[in-house]
């Protein structure tokens, strides 16, 4: 894991340059590449991909890009550049396909009580898109946007765990070394509870579907090149 990968080296520098753009033009940046729920009037049809690039925080880049940089260099190395890229954009869009299925869901649930209580589609509408509203924080699906390549570096861990399942890796908070087959799945697990549960284990404002959607189709993906013996096919 000490050298970097050209692809892994470009994605990164792609980050960072987003990352920047968001410092000098914050709320034109997050509303243009944001991933919005597609009902909202700020969705655009380029934002289940631009969302990759956007990050919320310092923490929240370096993390990733850290992840990007341990994980994603040897799958490079292993696939190449052609079928890496298109894995990683893979996860990250079926990460977005998955966040919108649950906002849609989650939406629309709420929007048929309210439906049965008098108010017309417009009116729900108009309601939710005031901040002011008490209501307003019972829709995030509607108007709180999602950002990060979270998705994707989900994907890649699972690909990473299928590729190097005996792989040890360690948390910072929690220095014990857990091999990879084991370390990952957990990690999902986790995610997957404060999905459903609502109870966020690593924080608040944390897509937990986004990550699960990008380990599923990072794992589709994976399994399925592992199973066909695809590996050792590279695309470059």
């Amino acid at each position: 894991m000490g050298r970097i990968t050209e692809t892994v080296k470009v994605l990164i520098i792609v980050n960072v340059l987003f990352f920047g753009g968001t410092l000098l033009a914050e709320e034109i940046s997050y509303r243009l590449f944001s991933l919005y729920y597609f009902e909202n009037p700020n969705f655009r049809f380029w934002q289940p991909v631009t969302h990759m690039f956007m990050h919320g925080g310092f923490m929240h880049i370096l993390f990733n890009m850290y992840a990007l940089w341990a994980f994603g260099t040897p799958l490079e190395m292993q696939w190449g550049r052609k079928k890496f890229l298109f894995f990683y954009f893979s996860a990250g869009l079926g990460a977005a396909f998955v966040h919108s299925f649950v906002n849609y869901y989650n939406y629309h649930q709420g929007l048929e009580i309210l439906v049965s209580s008098g108010m017309s589609s417009e009116q729900i509408e108009s309601f939710l898109s005031d901040p002011s509203n008490s209501v307003y924080t019972m829709f995030q699906a509607f108007n709180v946007p999602a950002v990060g390549a979270s998705g994707a570096i989900y994907g890649i861990l699972v690909a990473f765990g299928l590729m190097y399942p005996n792989v040890e890796l360690m948390l910072i908070f929690l220095p014990i070394p857990i091999k990879a087959k084991y370390f990952i799945p957990a990690l999902i697990l986790l995610d997957l509870f404060s999905g459903v549960t609502g109870f966020s284990v690593f924080g608040q404002n944390i897509a937990n579907w986004a990550h699960i959607g990008g380990a599923l189709f990072g794992f589709i993906m994976a399994y399925y090149w592992k199973k066909n013996s695809f590996n050792d096919t590279r695309w470059n």
